[in-house]
């Protein structure tokens, strides 16, 4: 075996195991539970050279294969620990990784992972004042050099900034969650608290090229570059289109307020400081060995995008790449292909764009879909037409366009401006040409209907199973204004019914239609009209195969536009 990984299944760990497996080492993943190897194999990583082993670092280690490099990535990272819960594993643990490593005939290098707030100290482990895991995690470092010293064990310590990357969900996740959720009335901190983050990628990069350096060297990796936490949130905030708090509280009043007033953690305070941290080690070490910091903006958009994706870890990503772009000059939720989609698919109400899901997976060639404006994760409030224009702006093929209710009537529009850009046209139960909405959109009472709705409630109202998309849904109704805007775009599709109907006679691009037979059509047409046995106004939620066939069988040859 090359190397051990302590701590495999957590967040910094697993990376890193997938990163010395790429590189194709033999490696350890020292864990309690195996739930490292499906994690692995869901991200394409051959785990031919990954041996697993069962290990508890809180109490003595053995036998455990013979390796050149141990990694402690173990810890405990929560706050509200109690004291002793925080030492067992950040504490004890950290020692007895160590007292092991010291027994291997062949050991190259013991490294220690940290934190970066470990330079901020004193030196004293204060449990009463900073909390029990950041004490732990000092109390650690200082052991740890100091039992190193002794033993003449190899050792580099790394302490990382604040890791952001796919599957970090605490921490500044928190802040970022409040944020997008519309609950964060006021910055914590002021214009020079300094929150320094790292990309989860370079730490890892970072990480494996250790071993091969000098002994003794100890590194600080975060970006120096991070800006000060108001232009940090700032940043994300635009990304995402929400908006950003304007005002901010200090750090000392926050400590004299109770925290059933203030939201915020007492432990995370001390993380809200104006402090520097010694990076020349770590930036000597990385122009070294040829490593490079993704751009700090990029990184927390990208990140950005994985917290929203997943629902801030409650929920899978259905499809890929996703993420906010700039549509019509506002942040716009878009997931597939943007450039050679055989399909582009519209939402209705008032779901999101995760309504396809079920039918995507049963599709063969690529699509686009995506949140429209001012619904679902998108911001915006502007024109809808204006907003598919620009959204099929970089499409360089003839699509099957595949609208679902209230999106027909955009739909439509763009069908008759532009049909030389499109292959087909898909008209999913258009609400223009079945039974008026319902009167509850004209009631004042409407919105905080919405608002309120549980998933499951949601799922009754719609006649659909409860399903990752209704749960979404109902999030989103529950953010800002979103409520308000899904009760005006009903208005709007009750007002247009009979310009759509007068315009699907005219317009000259192949349209079919699909509707469920729980909710037919009461307007007669001259189009072809497929209906869905057992479906109602949703069938992609309830026959997503059958939907996806008559999709496929609509997609013609896909000239370039």
């Amino acid at each position: 075996m090359d190397a051990i990984v302590f701590g495999a299944t957590g967040f910094i760990g697993r990376s890193l195991v997938a990163e010395l497996l790429r590189r194709g080492q033999h490696v350890a993943a020292a864990v309690r539970n195996d739930t490292l190897t499906p994690w692995l194999a869901s991200r394409g990583v051959d785990t031919g050279s990954l041996t697993v082993v069962r290990a508890d670092i809180t109490r003595p280690l053995t036998a455990l294969p013979e390796v050149s490099d141990v990694y402690n990535t173990a810890g405990r990272y929560a706050f509200g620990l109690d004291k002793a819960e925080a030492r067992a594993v950040n504490v004890a643990g950290a020692l007895n990784v160590l007292e092991w490593a010291a027994s291997l005939p062949g050991l190259r290098r013991l490294v220690h992972v940290s934190g970066y707030r470990v330079s901020a100290s004193d030196g004293i482990p204060d449990y009463a004042g900073s909390g029990a895991y950041e004490a732990s995690k000092l109390e650690a470092d200082l052991a740890i050099r100091a039992r190193a010293r002794e033993s003449g064990i190899p050792l580099s310590i790394a302490n990382p900034g604040v890791v952001i990357g796919p599957g970090q969900f605490i921490g500044l996740a928190t802040l970022v969650r409040d944020l997008w959720d519309g609950r964060l009335p006021a910055l914590p901190g002021g214009p020079d608290t300094f929150v320094p983050v790292v990309a989860l990628d370079h730490l890892v990069r970072f990480l494996a090229e250790i071993p091969a350096s000098p002994a003794g060297e100890h590194h600080w990796i975060l970006d120096d570059t991070t800006p000060p936490l108001p232009e940090l949130v700032r940043t994300i905030a635009h990304h995402a289109g929400v908006p950003a708090p304007r005002r901010s509280i200090p750090v000392r009043l926050l400590r004299r307020l109770p925290s059933r007033l203030t939201g915020a953690d007492p432990e995370t305070l001390s993380f809200l400081s104006t402090d520097r941290y010694p990076t020349t080690s770590a930036r000597t070490f990385a122009a070294r060995v040829g490593l490079a910091m993704p751009p700090v903006g990029d990184a927390l958009r990208a990140w950005t995008d994985d917290l929203v994706a997943t629902r801030f870890g409650t929920a899978t990503p259905w499809a890929s790449p996703y993420g906010f772009r700039t549509v019509a000059g506002s942040a716009t939720w878009v997931v597939g292909e943007r450039r050679h989609p055989a399909h582009v698919l519209l939402h209705g109400l008032p779901l999101n764009a995760d309504v396809w899901a079920p039918v995507a997976a049963h599709l063969t060639e690529p699509f686009l879909a995506a949140d429209l404006p001012g619904l679902g994760r998108s911001a915006g409030t502007h024109s809808v037409d204006a907003w598919l224009t620009d959204l099929l702006r970089p499409v360089r093929t003839r699509p099957v366009l595949v609208a679902h209710s209230s999106a027909c009537d955009p739909a439509l529009r763009f069908a008759a401006a532009h049909p030389e850009r499109l292959g087909a046209l898909v008209l999913v139960s258009p609400a223009f040409l079945q039974r008026p909405a319902a009167r509850t959109t004209r009631s004042g009472a409407a919105v905080p209907m919405l608002r309120r709705m549980s998933p499951a409630r949601l799922a009754e109202a719609l006649g659909v199973p409860k399903s990752p998309a209704v749960t979404g849904a109902a999030a989103d109704l529950r953010r800002p204004g979103a409520a308000g805007r899904v009760v005006r775009a009903l208005r709007t599709t009750v007002a247009e019914r009979e310009h759509s109907r007068a315009l699907l006679a005219r317009v000259r691009v192949p349209v079919r239609i699909l509707v469920g037979s729980a909710d037919p059509l009461v307007v007669p047409v001259d189009r072809p009209v497929t209906e869905i046995a057992g479906a109602g106004h949703y069938p992609q939620l309830i026959t997503p195969a059958e939907v996806a066939h008559h999709l496929t069988i609509a997609t013609t040859p896909r000239a370039e536009a």
